[in-house]
């Protein structure tokens, strides 16, 4: 299984970026996904998830400008970013619990990564 992010760049604050995440592989079926960040000399940190039925949960510090959202036919994730502030510069990664073909459980894979820098 894989996960390949896409979607970073450099943008300046006040903008807009949406990043996408695409699952491959040998897979059964996706329960959540989510998208975690982390920022240099930081802890990754949480930033949103989505179950399959699609209930959301956010960080405090996105809610009202991150909206995440998913395509489970294409087993894609995405997370709309709007109003970018400079701390949300990060490395953000996607995640997805996954039941594979050979599998009876989730189990949790990663995406690469991929960058967003927002300039103030």
């Amino acid at each position: 299984v894989q996960l390949q992010a896409s979607g970073g760049g450099l943008v300046q604050a006040g903008g807009s970026l949406r990043l996408s995440c695409a699952a491959s592989g040998t897979i059964f079926s996706i329960n959540g996904m989510g998208w975690y960040r982390q920022a240099p000399g930081k802890q990754r940190e949480l930033v949103a998830t989505i179950t399959r039925s699609r209930s959301t949960s956010y960080a405090d510090s996105v809610k009202g400008r991150f909206t995440i959202s998913r395509d489970n036919a294409k087993k894609m994730v995405y997370l709309e970013m709007n109003s970018l502030k400079p701390e949300d510069t990060a490395v953000y990664y996607c995640n997805a619990d996954v039941i594979t073909l050979f599998g009876t459980k989730d189990e949790t894979f990663w995406g690469q990564g991929t960058k967003v820098t927002v300039s103030s």
